[in-house]
């Protein structure tokens, strides 16, 4: 089936090897879900709320270097950090529970793995959380490499995520993308010598997104096949 006239130029690539997305305010809008937490986890201590755009800011760091950014200078960080944790299953547990996808990302997915692409994640999310948001969505096991909070030394900014997705999927850096929609996930991908592509569905800005280092800058899923294949085209990505 061809979508988007994309799938034919997408093909002649040699072929597109490695597009890693990140998940939270990329490929689902869970910001309701992780600002309702942070507020319980800081409701839970007596300590003021954070604004929500202070906390979507913070959407992509690992979980307790984003609650460490939150935190007033003389509060702990380890309760309200297992206070968060508490409340995000408490959360998913609620049968009204709902983290949408963004529009036209199955389709996406499936134009890109049509093309040959293999497809991974790098998100803050423990696996857990991730996992629950997969199953929650038909997405099991439509990824060949899960990199996520819990599985790295290090998470976003540093270029680990990236790194071990390839040496999972065995691509190299000239055939690897990055999607994110936020400056810490184009940080990543610059660290680790992959190009970026941004989304301006997400947490944070364009213009924060491309000073940080966006290769190209997408408003929509449908555009995101045709900018792969610009971005790891040619000859250069045969292996």
């Amino acid at each position: 089936m061809r979508l988007w006239g994309m799938q034919d130029s997408l093909t002649q690539i040699s072929p597109p090897r490695l597009v890693i997305f990140d998940c939270d305010g990329t490929l689902v809008d869970s910001q309701h879900h992780i600002v309702g937490a942070m507020h319980a986890a800081f409701g839970a201590h007596g300590l003021a709320l954070p604004a929500a755009e202070a906390v979507r800011r913070t959407v992509g760091l690992p979980l307790a270097a984003a609650i460490q950014h939150l935190l007033p200078p003389d509060a702990l960080l380890a309760p309200v950090l297992d206070a968060y944790r508490t409340a995000a299953i408490s959360q998913r547990q609620d049968p009204d529970h709902h983290e949408p996808l963004y529009p036209d990302l199955l389709e996406t997915l499936d134009v890109l793995e049509a093309a040959g692409c293999l497809l991974g994640i790098a998100t803050g999310k423990a696996r857990r959380g991730l996992d629950f948001t997969l199953a929650a969505h038909g997405l099991t096991g439509r990824f060949v490499t899960l990199q996520t909070a819990d599985s790295v030394p290090a998470g976003k900014p540093a270029p680990d995520m990236v790194l071990q997705a390839m040496a999972e999927a065995g691509a190299a850096v000239p055939s690897t993308i990055m999607v994110g929609d936020t400056t810490y996930d184009m940080e990543m991908a610059r660290h680790a010598g992959v190009a970026a592509i941004g989304v301006t569905w997400g947490y944070h800005e364009e213009r924060m997104l491309r000073e940080a280092g966006a290769s190209r800058i997408i408003s929509g899923f449908r555009e995101l096949p045709e900018v792969v294949a610009e971005l790891i085209g040619g000859t250069e990505c045969v292996r």
